[in-house]
């Protein structure tokens, strides 16, 4: 089998993300060193669970590992109080302890409900991410944020709790909805955009074979994604400055969520593809990179079937100075000022609170007005 591994180096808190073909399948191997006694708890979507449930069950199984397992509804609106309650309750109700490990079999939803059950439960218990989304795979399942959204704003309420392994299946991937796997390539072109030029090359040269389902090309995609976000995470764990380059394209995302409504007329990967467009955009309008660059940013995702535009989004928006509004509303508002990913060229991001209100609502207005053409 071929797997890759990347370590995240983090002290005591280090652990590794291993990306392959076929890793449900072998999890109860995996998993079982990591076990004070053979039991687990798992946390899971009822769509995912359908797909990959029993496989992981067989697989613990086989290891002479018992299993619990509670499937919650999909969906962004799952990432909020009500579940995050069932999910913590039902946790105590299978008398999971300290010394027990917690499974997250799913997207991002699931992976960011359940590692913040893990930080709190009994004040932290330790839990794996089994991730079966592209999206979560190359981004929410490293790095240890985790939480829930609130009526404020998206994942505004959580911790930081680290993973004691990830196991990234890449043959989950065949199981995805092709607009869930484009939108998790969002996320895949952000590394390329904020850092790395010759992966952005790559991904130009090789994105329609890897959205065609090669996999050899996917395992490679998700580790250089995966190894950026981990040396990121080694030296700025908790956000404290480079880590903020990982949100390119996520102060618009966000403002589009919430437009929205947190609802499948916007993925969260869609919107950080469109956001990655709109902070290209603005970059070049402060003339602080080519006039070029937007358009190549913009053709390579429309290249992929990907979504590059407001137009792309259905249903009505509000005006421009409304989403900015929104974007106030972000977790990454320092001081009452608002930050922001633009970049110097492809490859070349870096954080700034330099953007002047009247080009944001310049760049806004503009393509709210290329939606109505």
């Amino acid at each position: 089998m071929n797997c890759e591994t990347v370590h995240v180096a983090l002290g005591a808190r280090s652990y590794d993300v291993r990306i392959g073909a076929g890793l449900i399948e072998t999890a109860g191997q995996q998993i079982a060193p990591l076990l004070a006694r053979p039991r687990v708890a798992v946390i899971t979507d009822e769509t995912v669970a359908g797909l990959h449930l029993e496989r992981l069950r067989e697989a613990l199984a086989d290891q002479g590992i018992a299993m619990v397992s509670l499937a919650l509804p999909a969906g962004e609106s799952t990432k909020s109080w009500p579940h995050f309650t069932r999910a913590v309750e039902w946790l105590l109700s299978e008398k999971i302890e300290r010394q027990d490990l917690l499974i997250a079999l799913g997207g991002g939803v699931i992976g960011d409900l359940a590692g913040f059950a893990a930080a709190v439960l009994r004040r932290g218990i330790r839990f794996v991410q089994i991730p079966t989304s592209l999206l979560a795979q190359v981004d929410s399942s490293v790095g240890g944020k985790t939480g829930i959204n609130a009526p404020q704003g998206k994942n505004l309420i959580g911790a930081f709790h680290q993973p004691a392994l990830v196991l990234a299946d890449v043959a989950a991937l065949a199981t995805l909805p092709p607009r869930d796997f484009l939108a998790g390539y969002g996320e895949v072109v952000k590394y390329g955009l904020l850092g790395d030029a010759d992966f952005f090359e790559w991904l130009e040269r090789n994105a329609p074979a890897l959205v065609a389902g090669g996999s050899a090309l996917r395992i490679e995609a998700v580790r250089r994604s995966v190894r950026m976000k981990a040396d990121i995470v080694a030296r700025d764990e908790t956000e404290q400055g480079e880590r903020a380059l990982l949100n390119l394209g996520h102060t618009f995302c966000h403002a589009l969520e919430a437009a929205t409504g947190y609802s499948d007329r916007l993925l969260h990967g869609e919107g950080v593809a469109i956001g990655c467009a709109l902070a290209f955009e603005v970059s070049a309008r402060l003339g602080l990179c080519a006039q070029e660059d937007p358009s190549r940013v913009r053709q390579h995702l429309r290249a992929t079937g990907a979504k590059t535009d407001l137009g792309d989004i259905p249903g009505p928006l509000p005006q421009a100075d409304t989403l900015i509004d929104l974007m106030a509303q972000d977790k990454k508002v320092v001081a009452g000022t608002l930050r922001f990913v633009m970049a110097q060229g492809i490859g070349r991001a870096f954080v700034t609170s330099e953007v002047p209100r009247e080009v944001l609502r310049e760049v806004l207005t503009d393509a709210l007005a290329a939606r109505g053409r």
